[in-house]
Protein backbone atom coordinates (compact mmCIF):
# COMPACT_ATOMS: atom_id res chain seq x y z
CA UNK A 1 0.00 0.00 0.00
CA UNK A 2 1.44 3.36 -1.06
CA UNK A 3 1.38 6.20 1.41
CA UNK A 4 0.64 9.68 0.16
CA UNK A 5 2.57 12.44 1.87
CA UNK A 6 0.97 15.80 2.27
CA UNK A 7 2.55 18.92 0.89
CA UNK A 8 1.91 21.46 3.59
CA UNK A 9 2.06 25.24 3.59
CA UNK A 10 5.19 24.98 5.75
CA UNK A 11 6.81 22.78 3.07
CA UNK A 12 5.95 25.34 0.40
CA UNK A 13 7.35 28.22 2.47
CA UNK A 14 10.54 26.27 3.12
CA UNK A 15 10.94 25.49 -0.60
CA UNK A 16 10.38 29.14 -1.60
CA UNK A 17 12.82 30.27 1.09
CA UNK A 18 15.46 27.83 -0.19
CA UNK A 19 14.96 29.04 -3.78
CA UNK A 20 15.23 32.69 -2.69
CA UNK A 21 18.38 31.91 -0.72
CA UNK A 22 19.94 30.13 -3.71
CA UNK A 23 18.88 32.94 -6.06
CA UNK A 24 20.24 35.64 -3.72
CA UNK A 25 23.49 33.72 -3.33
CA UNK A 26 23.86 33.29 -7.09
CA UNK A 27 23.05 36.97 -7.68
CA UNK A 28 26.05 38.08 -5.63
CA UNK A 29 29.43 39.07 -6.96
CA UNK A 30 32.78 39.01 -5.15
CA UNK A 31 34.89 42.09 -5.80
CA UNK A 32 38.50 42.94 -5.11
CA UNK A 33 38.60 46.57 -3.90
CA UNK A 34 41.72 48.72 -4.24
CA UNK A 35 42.56 52.43 -4.16
CA UNK A 36 43.88 54.54 -6.98
CA UNK A 37 44.53 58.12 -5.96
CA UNK A 38 41.76 58.86 -3.48
CA UNK A 39 39.12 56.71 -5.19
CA UNK A 40 38.15 53.09 -4.71
CA UNK A 41 38.03 50.73 -7.65
CA UNK A 42 36.81 47.18 -7.85
CA UNK A 43 37.04 44.25 -10.17
CA UNK A 44 35.60 40.79 -10.25
CA UNK A 45 37.56 38.33 -8.15
CA UNK A 46 37.59 35.95 -11.13
CA UNK A 47 40.02 38.28 -12.94
CA UNK A 48 42.64 38.09 -10.18
CA UNK A 49 45.06 35.20 -10.02
CA UNK A 50 46.96 36.44 -6.96
CA UNK A 51 48.14 39.44 -4.96
CA UNK A 52 51.91 39.66 -4.43
CA UNK A 53 54.53 42.09 -3.17
CA UNK A 54 55.88 43.70 -6.31
CA UNK A 55 59.44 42.56 -6.93
CA UNK A 56 62.07 44.72 -8.62
CA UNK A 57 60.76 46.11 -11.90
CA UNK A 58 63.01 46.18 -14.97
CA UNK A 59 62.07 49.23 -17.02
CA UNK A 60 61.47 48.57 -20.70
CA UNK A 61 62.26 51.12 -23.40
CA UNK A 62 59.64 52.35 -25.86
CA UNK A 63 56.61 51.27 -23.85
CA UNK A 64 53.75 53.54 -22.78
CA UNK A 65 54.55 55.55 -19.63
CA UNK A 66 51.94 53.63 -17.62
CA UNK A 67 53.75 50.35 -18.30
CA UNK A 68 56.31 50.48 -15.50
CA UNK A 69 58.30 47.56 -16.92
CA UNK A 70 58.45 43.84 -16.32
CA UNK A 71 58.91 41.81 -13.16
CA UNK A 72 59.60 38.20 -12.30
CA UNK A 73 56.59 36.92 -10.35
CA UNK A 74 56.85 33.27 -9.39
CA UNK A 75 59.03 32.50 -12.40
CA UNK A 76 56.82 34.35 -14.89
CA UNK A 77 57.99 37.57 -16.51
CA UNK A 78 54.96 39.86 -16.64
CA UNK A 79 54.30 43.50 -17.46
CA UNK A 80 53.55 45.81 -14.54
CA UNK A 81 50.98 48.51 -15.21
CA UNK A 82 50.30 51.69 -13.23
CA UNK A 83 46.57 52.43 -13.51
CA UNK A 84 46.92 55.78 -11.72
CA UNK A 85 49.15 56.94 -14.54
CA UNK A 86 46.95 55.29 -17.20
CA UNK A 87 43.82 56.99 -15.88
CA UNK A 88 45.65 60.33 -15.62
CA UNK A 89 45.03 60.53 -11.89
CA UNK A 90 46.80 62.59 -9.27
CA UNK A 91 49.29 60.30 -7.58
CA UNK A 92 48.31 58.99 -4.18
CA UNK A 93 50.50 60.35 -1.42
CA UNK A 94 53.86 58.71 -1.12
CA UNK A 95 55.24 57.57 2.21
CA UNK A 96 57.82 60.21 3.26
CA UNK A 97 60.05 57.50 4.71
CA UNK A 98 59.73 55.49 1.48
CA UNK A 99 58.60 52.46 3.48
CA UNK A 100 55.35 52.11 1.57
CA UNK A 101 54.93 48.68 0.05
CA UNK A 102 53.68 48.19 -3.48
CA UNK A 103 51.58 45.18 -4.31
CA UNK A 104 50.62 43.78 -7.67
CA UNK A 105 47.25 42.34 -8.55
CA UNK A 106 48.11 39.65 -11.08
CA UNK A 107 45.38 39.67 -13.72
CA UNK A 108 45.33 36.74 -16.10
CA UNK A 109 43.28 35.25 -18.90
CA UNK A 110 44.18 33.03 -21.85
CA UNK A 111 45.85 35.91 -23.75
CA UNK A 112 47.29 38.25 -21.10
CA UNK A 113 49.05 38.19 -17.78
CA UNK A 114 49.59 41.64 -16.22
CA UNK A 115 50.48 43.00 -12.80
CA UNK A 116 48.51 46.05 -11.66
CA UNK A 117 50.31 48.25 -9.11
CA UNK A 118 48.39 49.04 -5.90
CA UNK A 119 49.72 50.75 -2.77
CA UNK A 120 48.07 48.54 -0.16
CA UNK A 121 46.69 45.05 0.17
CA UNK A 122 43.26 45.10 -1.44
CA UNK A 123 40.18 43.85 0.36
CA UNK A 124 37.14 41.95 -0.81
CA UNK A 125 33.51 42.91 -0.90
CA UNK A 126 30.47 40.83 -1.75
CA UNK A 127 27.74 42.82 -3.51
CA UNK A 128 24.40 41.99 -5.04
CA UNK A 129 24.45 42.25 -8.81
CA UNK A 130 21.28 44.38 -8.58
CA UNK A 131 23.24 46.95 -6.50
CA UNK A 132 25.59 47.70 -9.39
CA UNK A 133 24.61 50.85 -11.28
CA UNK A 134 25.51 50.05 -14.87
CA UNK A 135 24.48 53.40 -16.34
CA UNK A 136 26.71 53.79 -19.37
CA UNK A 137 26.74 57.59 -19.44
CA UNK A 138 28.98 58.05 -16.39
CA UNK A 139 32.13 57.69 -18.50
CA UNK A 140 30.96 59.33 -21.69
CA UNK A 141 33.75 61.91 -21.54
CA UNK A 142 36.48 59.37 -20.85
CA UNK A 143 39.17 58.60 -23.40
CA UNK A 144 39.01 54.97 -22.26
CA UNK A 145 36.65 52.50 -23.91
CA UNK A 146 33.29 52.56 -22.04
CA UNK A 147 33.23 48.74 -21.90
CA UNK A 148 36.18 48.88 -19.50
CA UNK A 149 34.04 50.51 -16.79
CA UNK A 150 31.25 48.14 -15.86
CA UNK A 151 29.44 50.21 -13.25
CA UNK A 152 29.47 51.83 -9.85
CA UNK A 153 28.64 50.23 -6.50
CA UNK A 154 27.40 52.31 -3.59
CA UNK A 155 28.19 50.59 -0.32
CA UNK A 156 27.24 52.82 2.60
CA UNK A 157 29.16 56.05 2.03
CA UNK A 158 31.59 54.35 -0.36
CA UNK A 159 31.43 54.72 -4.14
CA UNK A 160 33.35 51.96 -5.92
CA UNK A 161 34.04 52.17 -9.65
CA UNK A 162 34.03 48.75 -11.30
CA UNK A 163 36.67 48.08 -13.93
CA UNK A 164 37.00 45.15 -16.31
CA UNK A 165 40.77 44.94 -16.60
CA UNK A 166 40.68 42.23 -19.26
CA UNK A 167 38.62 44.51 -21.53
CA UNK A 168 40.91 47.44 -20.70
CA UNK A 169 43.98 45.46 -21.69
CA UNK A 170 42.32 44.17 -24.86
CA UNK A 171 41.09 47.64 -25.87
CA UNK A 172 44.58 49.09 -25.52
CA UNK A 173 46.02 46.44 -27.85
CA UNK A 174 48.76 45.61 -25.35
CA UNK A 175 49.71 42.39 -27.07
CA UNK A 176 52.99 43.81 -28.36
CA UNK A 177 53.86 45.18 -24.88
CA UNK A 178 52.82 42.31 -22.64
CA UNK A 179 54.44 38.97 -22.03
CA UNK A 180 52.37 35.87 -21.42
Amino acid sequence: METVSEYTLADLKREVSNEKGQQEHSDRMQLIIFKLGNEEYGLSIEQIKEVVLTPRIAHMPQTPDYIKGVANIRGNIIAIMDLEKRFGMTRSEEDPNNKQRNYSLVVENDKYKVGILVKEVPNTLSVRVNDIDTASNFVQFSSINNDCFTGVVKSGERMIILVDLIKLIASENFKEHLTK
